[in-house]
């Protein structure tokens, strides 16, 4: 196998017989294959594939269409009916939720069991556990049996362990599915780095989350490969595929729309359906946690941010804010040094660390560096729109740099520094929505 591919897969195929009475069993092995007693039923159809080191490969697909059968195989669970499997380098695997965890042992004894199987020594499980423990932030639950934990923070344990195996591999079947923001964001943020020297494949139902973790993407449909391609092609076809399924085949040619763009509308905007929606169980609520200083932050330590807030457009600190309104957001950072060029930003993602919309001051003082001594005190305030977010939770992390746009020391950079929490929303699809001038239907 060549030397950068780190999983191959040779028209792997696995069958299952499948017995419609007990007793067929029984007479299959009577029998000793003289008779069928069974029908056959593929899982996998002559797949093939291959993913090379540093690169994150999707499958994604409809339930029963062989992804947690392939993953299996590929882990060493199932053996094919066909095929050859060749895989280079140690596997990690986050298949079922709790697969591998003995329900009766506690967390602490789960995780180095867990480690012991992947042939870590008991020297090497005592050096990692510290950073196990840490990652996986349970608390004292770490120590209690597994059979008393939630579905939330079994997903914790397990990732934890399998992120500290030095693993050449890993595999990942909807183990974000279940979780709260601030650790799926701690798992992506992860996922990003390890996808830099390791191989990944990731199984999602969410083709967001595929499109923006994935070089590649593969489509299985009753256990043959649909598509393969960029994550952003083969999601579109399965999405196209899914709707066809429930409302038939399309009759709209696909085009490449490249007509240029309008002039930019000036003026706010307003919606104007904007009093129905505020006055109907579709107004965006979106509650605003308090910045936390104690998040995980990374620098330099030339500054340091001192309180992050949103505020109303009379100055009055908001713990709801409507999707659709005006808000400002302020960052407050002293100065622990002299800083010349100084650069305060943000940006806000949602649960699975999509960049949403950010901004910084560069471009604003491009012209005129601003410079600080230490121990002073700015506060830097952004004026916008509010988006209208699709329920679930988002985070805003909130960063100071010094230099420019491209060449620049990171200071201060504080990961999940304040949380959102859309409670309903009146957005139809996507990732936000943003306030329409007009809509209208008329004749022409």
């Amino acid at each position: 196998m060549c030397s950068d591919v780190a999983i191959r897969v040779t028209n792997i195929s696995k069958c299952y017989q499948i017995y419609d009475k007990p007793q067929h069993r029984l007479l299959q092995g009577l029998f000793r294959g003289r008779k069928q007693f069974y029908r056959e039923f593929w899982a996998l159809k002559d797949v093939s594939f291959e993913v090379k080191k540093g690169e994150t490969v999707g499958i994604i697909g409809r339930n029963g269409s062989g992804k947690s059968t392939l993953l299996q195989l590929i882990c060493g669970i199932l053996t094919p009916t066909a095929g050859e499997l060749e895989i280079r380098g140690r596997v990690a695997a986050l298949l079922e939720l709790g697969a591998g965890f003995n329900p009766e042992f506690t967390g602490r004894e789960n995780a180095y069991m867990n480690a012991a199987i992947m042939g870590l020594s008991s020297e090497e499980i005592d050096a990692r556990f510290d950073d196990i423990a840490a990652f996986a932030d349970i608390g004292e639950f770490i120590d209690q049996p597994v059979k008393s934990y939630s579905s939330g923070m079994y997903m914790r344990l397990a990732f934890a362990v399998a992120a500290h195996l030095d693993a050449d591999i890993l595999i990942v079947d909807e183990a974000l599915a279940v979780g709260d923001a601030f650790f799926t964001q701690k798992c992506m943020r992860f996922l990003r780095k390890f996808r830099e020297s390791g191989a990944i494949l990731f199984v999602s139902h969410d083709s967001a989350s595929v499109i923006n973790l994935c070089h590649r993407s593969i489509w299985l449909d009753k256990g043959s490969v649909q598509r393969t391609g960029t994550a952003k092609e083969v999601c579109e076809a399965y999405l196209e595929a899914y709707f066809e399924t429930q409302q038939g085949p399309s009759t709209v040619a696909r085009v490449d729309n490249k007509k240029p763009a309008g002039a930019p509308q000036q003026g706010a905007l307003q919606d104007q359906r904007l009093k129905f929606i505020n006055s109907s169980p579709l107004r965006n609520d979106i509650e605003i946690f308090v910045f936390n200083p104690d998040k995980a932050a990374f620098g330099k330590g030339g500054a340091r941010i001192t309180n992050v807030n949103l505020v109303s457009e009379t100055g009055d600190t908001l713990v709801w804010v409507v999707g659709g309104e005006m808000v400002c957001l302020t960052i407050q950072v002293k100065m622990l040094q002299d800083i010349s060029s100084l650069i305060i930003g943000f940006i806000v993602k949602d649960k699975l660390g999509q960049a949403l919309f950010s901004d910084n001051t560069y471009l604003t003082y491009a012209g005129n560096p601003q410079c600080f001594a230490k121990e002073e005190m700015v506060e830097a305030r952004f004026s916008f729109q509010m988006p209208i977010l699709p329920a679930g939770e988002y985070s805003l992390a909130a960063a100071i740099a010094e230099g420019t746009q491209d060449n620049h020391v990171q200071h201060h950079w504080i990961h999940d520094a304040m949380i959102f929490k859309s409670h309903s929303s009146s957005v139809c699809t996507g990732l936000v929505g943003v306030p329409m001038s007009d809509i209208s239907i008329r004749k022409i």
